[in-house]
């Protein structure tokens, strides 16, 4: 589904200075993985992410979707592949704060034509406890509420790939439990997960799982 292919990333930061993110990751991820990466910050995960879902361009090597080249793609055609099979989960909750949790959520399935955004998006606010929430705004809401409502936003398109950074960062144990227990359910669907973390705990919920150190990837699990 997903291939990284020789990847390595540089950022040039001056014309002295070169830093290298990604060193020469080559790993498949498979439908219906649920890959866990593990590594402190600043080992390259989140440019990982980043060349996963096509926002950046490896320096050499190839990231594939699906047998697609993200590089060989137009800025259109990769936001078309991001709005039909790609969900993300930002470290950070990123919600508009000017709109509803509820609007929140239907923004990705209205920007992609679906008709029943405010149905779908009432069903995950259900799933994920937070019904109750649609008419709130984002400031009035916890780290954890804050995290479930951006986990939903994800899953609104019904997507095939799911990328997540630091989903359980800032959570309390219970919370995490409930935050990965949600995804390992969708994981039993059929969805793949790609999740980047700095928390070794969450091991158990990965059928592979790697350590990065920079920028290359050893295996765990």
């Amino acid at each position: 589904m997903l291939s990284f292919q020789n990847v390595t990333r540089n950022f040039h930061l001056d014309d002295a200075t070169t830093i290298t993110p990604v060193r020469d990751v080559s790993l498949d991820i498979n439908r219906g993985d649920f890959v866990i990466i593990f590594g402190r910050s600043g080992t390259g995960k989140t440019t990982l992410l980043n060349l996963a879902a096509g926002l950046i361009k490896p320096t050499s090597g190839k990231v594939k979707m699906d047998n697609q080249e993200l590089s060989e793609m137009t800025d259109s055609q990769l936001s078309s592949l991001r709005s039909r099979k790609i969900g993300f989960v930002f470290q950070f909750p990123s919600l508009l704060p000017a709109l509803t949790v509820k609007e929140n959520l239907c923004v990705p399935a209205e920007l992609s034509g679906r008709k029943d955004a405010g149905t779908k998006a009432i069903m995950l606010l259900e799933m994920v406890g937070l019904a109750g929430k649609k008419d709130v705004y984002p400031r009035h809401l916890s780290a954890g509420e804050q995290k479930r409502i951006v986990l939903a936003r994800a899953l609104i398109n019904e997507p095939q790939l799911i990328l997540a950074d630091e989903p359980s960062s800032d959570l309390d144990d219970r919370t995490e439990n409930e935050v990965m227990g949600i995804l390992r359910d969708y994981n039993n669907k059929g969805v793949t997960f790609l999740v980047v973390s700095h928390n070794t705990q969450l091991l158990a919920f990965a059928n592979r799982a790697f350590q990065m150190e920079n920028g290359r990837l050893d295996k765990l699990k």
